[in-house]
């Protein structure tokens, strides 16, 4: 292990934890992980394991049966597991994303019923904001769910669900009429179960089946189709309506964190294989990491690497403080998903044309790391909130 990556101010759990996570990853990810991406096959093994390592409820405090570690540790455990195969981490992001948003904002007995068997991965968590042609338009949304007595009855069409098929309770956010002026107030959160799969998963609600992707294999993306999907009123996250744009608000906060620490693992990994390959390639007599134009390229790499895992250490803290950490992880998410590609294309560059080979591994980084700069928000998307917060920040005053 290197120097790169390396946390300060560690607890003797984290660091254990840490230790168990990466040699879970050495042993059992990074022998498969191109193997099992290029087949598209689902990880079930490797997912097995990380239930037995109880990372399905890394963050659950321990009332609710989890081990109740820090957003700092999750990340970390992100960081390591991404290095070894970035699909893996998206089989639990978007499950973390909804036990968060239930361990901040769900009522007692949402809790109780959901957490104990999240944190052991029992029921599996999928996150639904987005849909066809909504992009990074929330207020947007056109899925609506209207109240029928004591039960909500949801239609409308929902896409690009991480773990569409494997999941069992997908938090969806919908429009609903509160009859508040401003849109963000007439959104609601609904937990909504479902059976493992595709096709009519719950009655009402339709997972079409796997979205074929360019990278990011292995982990199933899919659309959701709700149809006179019927639930009742105690499924609102909370239990009251109206408030589901800023608890998913609070979902992308740390789910940026997460995709930041996703790319910190890509970004490490594509180093670790770059500055290998470049010692024991040779051209003109010597190493290729002898030559200077190599050499340059490692050190700008390295460099990149070291500062993308700080920024997403700084993000992960600020919000363990419980503070607003929503510019901290922006630019954490900005930075790192930026820095990725550039260190991937880098590595691409210093393997020369067996980079283009599947049998390489840089191969399958170069495909993971573009969506780096998509997922829980594109680059100018983090520019706008960045940029918006400084200017309220550094306002001239008179």
């Amino acid at each position: 292990m290197g120097r790169l990556c390396q946390t300060d101010g560690l607890t003797e759990d984290q660091t254990e934890i840490l230790k168990a996570v990466r040699q879970f990853v050495d042993e059992k990810i990074l022998p498969v992980a191109t193997e099992l991406e290029h087949a598209d096959e689902y990880p079930q093994e490797i997912v097995d394991g990380l239930k037995e390592l109880g990372i399905f409820g890394l963050m659950i405090p321990e009332e609710y049966d989890g081990l109740g570690e820090s957003l700092l540790t999750y990340a970390l455990c992100v960081e390591e597991i991404a290095r070894g195969w970035m699909s893996v981490s998206g089989v639990i992001n978007t499950h973390f994303i909804v036990a968060y948003m239930l361990m901040q904002h769900g009522t007692e007995e949402q809790k109780r019923k959901y957490l104990p068997r999240m944190a052991t991965g029992e029921v599996r968590g999928a996150f639904s904001m987005s849909e066809p042609g909504l992009g990074s338009d929330v207020s947007a949304i056109k899925t609506k769910a209207v109240r029928d007595g004591d039960d909500y009855v949801i239609n409308g069409q929902k896409m690009w669900l991480t773990n569409g098929g494997t999941s069992t309770l997908i938090a969806v956010l919908c429009r609903t009429d509160e009859g508040a002026e401003s849109v963000y107030k007439n959104m609601t959160t609904f937990l909504v179960e479902k059976e493992p799969g595709y096709g009519e998963t719950a009655p009402g609600l339709t997972i079409p089946g796997k979205i074929d992707k360019m990278g990011y294999k292995g982990v199933d993306t899919t659309e959701a189709v709700f149809e006179n999907h019927r639930l009742s009123a105690d499924q609102v996250l909370g239990g009251e309506p109206g408030k589901g744009f800023y608890q998913m608000m609070d979902g992308v906060e740390v789910g940026r964190v997460n995709v930041a620490a996703r790319a910190c693992g890509i970004a490490n990994r594509a180093f670790e294989l770059g500055v290998a390959y470049s010692q024991q390639r040779e051209t003109f007599g010597k190493k290729i990491a002898d030559h200077q134009a190599i050499l340059f390229r490692l050190a700008e790499m390295a460099t990149k690497v070291e500062t993308a895992h700080t920024m997403m250490v700084r993000a992960a803290r600020t919000k363990d403080k419980g503070m607003r950490n929503d510019v901290e992880a922006g630019m954490a998410k900005m930075l790192a998903s930026e820095y990725c590609n550039e260190v991937v294309e880098a590595s691409f560059r210093i393997h020369g044309g067996y980079g283009y080979s599947k049998e390489y591994e840089i191969e399958r980084l170069y495909r993971e790391a573009a969506f780096m700069l998509i997922g829980e928000g594109t680059s100018d998307i983090q520019k706008m909130i960045i940029g918006r917060s400084v200017l309220k920040d550094y306002q001239l005053k008179g």
